[in-house]
């Protein structure tokens, strides 16, 4: 994977964070630190394809994009969304969740609980878990189950905010 590195009119397509240190070293504005040397190496040693943002000062940044491009025409030609490798097995992913499996689940939903001040009269979004067994038909019959039961109770604001089936805040495991 390689890196494309933009700052202000500056930039340049590299093949490592050494080459993207030393772009920025050059640069007038840049003063290299442990800060942006960690923020690269953990973006390159991630997975997240999106475009990262790493602060320079207090009032700029420099955009960094993983491509598999390997030159700069490359990469202005494919653009940096067609740089991105495919995602594999998604359809799978998606079909496991209604795929057929009576029983017991165990569900664990972190969602956003609206909180009212009881002074102020502001709301607050407050990260809640909620643990549960359910009995369902599939993982999907059972992250349908545990969101209509929060929706259907009178002590959660119903402006409260739930993660999708596919999101990290929801988890479960077929119990049998």
């Amino acid at each position: 994977m390689n890196l494309y590195i933009r700052y202000f009119d500056e930039e340049v397509l590299v093949y490592s964070v050494e080459e993207a240190l030393e772009f920025l070293a050059s640069l007038e504005d840049v003063e290299i630190n442990d800060y942006i040397r960690l923020e690269l190496e953990k973006f390159m040693s991630g997975s997240a394809m999106f475009p990262k943002h790493i602060k320079v000062n207090q009032r700029s940044f420099f955009i960094a994009i993983k491509t598999t491009a390997t030159t700069m025409e490359e990469f202005k030609a494919k653009g940096a969304n067609q740089a991105k490798p495919e995602k594999v097995g998604q359809k799978e992913a998606l079909a496991s969740y209604t795929k057929p499996q009576s029983g017991w689940y165990a569900a664990k939903i972190t969602f956003k609980r609206v909180i009212v001040s009881a002074e102020t009269q502001k709301c607050q979004y407050v990260d809640t878990p909620f643990v549960c067994k359910v009995k369902a038909e599939s993982a999907q019959d059972c992250y349908d189950k545990v969101i209509a039961h929060l929706r259907n109770r009178q002590d959660i604001d119903p402006r409260s905010q739930y993660p999708s089936i596919k999101n990290q805040n929801f988890e479960f495991s077929f119990l049998g």
